[in-house]
């Protein structure tokens, strides 16, 4: 997939380094595992990353499931192949998709992609990172819960300094930043889905906490029910429809 990392990864900028017990693996899985037909059904992971995402979790769970990824690790599970190039040996009966389509150079050539994948009826499962609701506010308060920044600081810390330095308004840094790397936002994203499959009601949830410093997943689902901050993690299901269109 064109300007992808894997998945798990923060937005596009720092390394994959999820572990399999890591806080954001876990809350993923738990997003994505009620929502699958059950085992033995095929799962493709797009974007599993160089640590294989979720391909292990699933395939501990019954699941026939392969990763996708140009960096995906070696191993009988793994297509180390962009998604665009990808060819499934048969359609697949649901797709899982974590923080990688904000990534993608042509959302419509991906999405059509996606449709094509998966068997009649298939179901598309994405978590996703909605940018635009990472306001000033949200910002701030997740700048005053960084970690000490080190030598491998993360997303978060980067987008801190590098804010400070521009000197630009909040929402300009932001947009100036995302158009720099390439980063859909999440209504981009959602009118594309919503154009090849029938979609259900989208959720929202925690994203930021694995990156601060003592938040947990319930701390920030805390502040986001008080209203101090928005809700960035996106949840979305749909099903392929009966026809659709490979756009190339």
């Amino acid at each position: 997939m064109a300007g992808t990392t894997g998945a798990m990864v923060r937005p596009g900028i720092c390394s994959a380094s999820m572990m399999p017990d890591d806080e954001w693996l876990a809350a993923v899985w738990e997003a994505v595992r009620g929502q699958l037909p059950a085992p033995p059904a095929s799962v493709v992971e797009v974007g599993c990353g160089p640590l294989g995402g979720l391909v292990p979790v699933l395939r501990s769970a019954g699941y026939a499931a392969t990763g996708v990824d140009p960096a995906a690790p070696t191993g009988s599970w793994y297509c180390p192949v962009e998604f665009e190039r990808y060819v499934p040996p048969e359609p697949a009966d649901a797709i899982v998709a974590c923080t990688s389509l904000h990534h993608v150079a042509d959302l419509s050539e991906v999405t059509g992609r996606l449709a094509a994948a998966l068997a009649p009826g298939g179901l598309l499962v994405v978590v996703e990172w909605a940018r635009e609701r990472f306001d000033e506010t949200t910002a701030r308060w997740c700048f005053d819960r960084l970690p000490q920044p080190g030598d491998d600081s993360g997303w978060l810390n980067q987008r801190y300094a590098q804010w400070r330095v521009s000197g630009q308004p909040w929402d300009a840094y932001l947009q100036s930043w995302a158009e720099s790397e390439g980063l859909h936002a999440w209504r981009e994203i959602l009118r594309h889905l919503r154009a090849g499959f029938d979609s259900g009601p989208v959720a929202y949830g925690p994203y930021f906490f694995p990156d601060l410093a003592g938040v947990s997943e319930a701390d920030e689902q805390a502040a986001i029910d008080r209203g101090h901050i928005q809700a960035n993690r996106i949840q979305y299901a749909g099903r392929r429809r009966s026809r659709h269109v490979v756009r190339a």
